[in-house]
């Protein structure tokens, strides 16, 4: 199984080894532990082989912080209560980031913040790339801790600072056709209610933020960066068509690379690795063969809450290209189109 839980306290065993660390951190660890397995509560975890390897805790406030300094005034908050992951080299931080994203914007959140040890260096770099700042410490018995936070309405007009968030205007929007064996890995959030979520990989193309995508479709050349695209999952076959593909996702577009910007394969496959859903010698066969040459690099954004089908795009939009690969819609369509797909509105940018 690959795929995050919610599990209650209750349910979990607090002399699990992989709770030493927070313990060596909080003195008071346990007793807020089984305080809160009294009270029901439940956290989002990651099990590898059985093993617990990524546990966080999530608390809504309503609440200012004079222990904070700079105080932190009167706000609705989510704080990040307890977040530990054991890295293992499958990009599995971005996953539960993205997850942290999702529960504050479903809530209504405008705000999230987390302290921290500032000898968590890797955990440190994870949230900033995120867009999380360093507002301020807080002073406990445990120690110093820094306070970062992240704030959903203030945009800086960079794809990963702002990331959930979407900037809608002035930029295109796209719909990019993948095949169901690689949509699923790519999109863990987006698959459909009849896939086993157990086909899902514990990798870095499944849990990254970034994806990657190898096509021959020329009408990728057409994206720039900060472009938005519509990931159609193309049918399975299990059914008719119009029935089976799928509108999912919404993806920013960070770059479209030709193969032959690359000097060597060895550069190249430094580059594709980390977020490719292909196997090393699919991604060789094609760097030797050039037959798949554009390479898209593209943020995973937002999933969509109801699945867009294609007779809604062909017969209530009137959507109808000649190739259903890749072509670019409307501002309107695009937001019929997630309005279709019940997504928070909240995720769009409009200037």
């Amino acid at each position: 199984m690959a795929n995050i839980s919610y599990e209650y306290l209750s349910d979990m065993k607090l002399k699990d080894p992989f709770f030493d660390s927070l313990k060596e951190d909080y003195q008071r660890f346990n007793e807020w532990f089984m305080k809160k397995s009294y009270e029901g509560k439940a956290a989002f975890t990651f099990y590898i082989h059985n093993n617990l390897n990524a546990f966080l805790f999530l608390k809504f406030e309503d609440e200012g912080h004079i222990d904070i300094a700079p105080p932190l005034p009167k706000k609705r908050r989510l704080k990040v209560g307890t977040f530990k992951i054991d890295a293992h080299g499958t990009k599995l931080g971005e996953r539960f980031i993205k997850k942290i994203f999702d529960v504050a914007i479903e809530n209504g959140i405008r705000e999230v913040y987390v302290t921290i040890f500032p000898k968590h260096l890797g955990l440190i770099a994870l949230l900033t790339t995120f867009g999380f700042y360093k507002h301020g410490i807080k002073s406990s018995a445990d120690g110093i801790e820094d306070v970062y936070i992240k704030r959903f309405d203030h945009l800086v007009g960079d794809i990963l600072l702002d990331y959930p968030i979407v900037k809608f205007t002035d930029v295109k929007k796209h719909v990019l056709s993948i095949y169901p064996k690689y949509h699923t890995h790519l999109f863990p959030e987006s698959i459909l209610n009849n896939e086993n979520y157990d086909l899902l990989n514990d990798c870095s193309p499944t849990n990254s933020i970034h994806k990657m995508y190898i096509c021959a479709m020329d009408g990728v050349l057409n994206f720039q960066k900060g472009d938005l695209i519509l990931i159609y999952r193309s049918s399975d076959g299990k059914g008719p068509a119009k029935y089976r593909s799928v509108v999912t996702s919404v993806c920013t577009v960070e770059e479209v690379v030709h193969m032959n910007q690359f000097d060597s394969e060895a550069e190249y496959m430094e580059y594709c690795k980390p977020y490719s859903i292909f196997k090393d010698f699919e991604l060789k066969n094609f760097y030797k063969t050039k037959k798949y040459p554009y390479i898209i690099k593209m943020v995973y954004n937002i999933a969509f809450k109801k699945r867009v089908i294609n007779d809604y795009l062909a017969n209530t939009l009137m959507i109808r290209p000649q190739y259903w690969g890749v072509f670019s819609v409307s501002d309107d369509n695009f937001l019929r189109i997630c309005g279709e797909g019940k997504i928070n509105e909240k995720l769009l940018y409009m200037e």
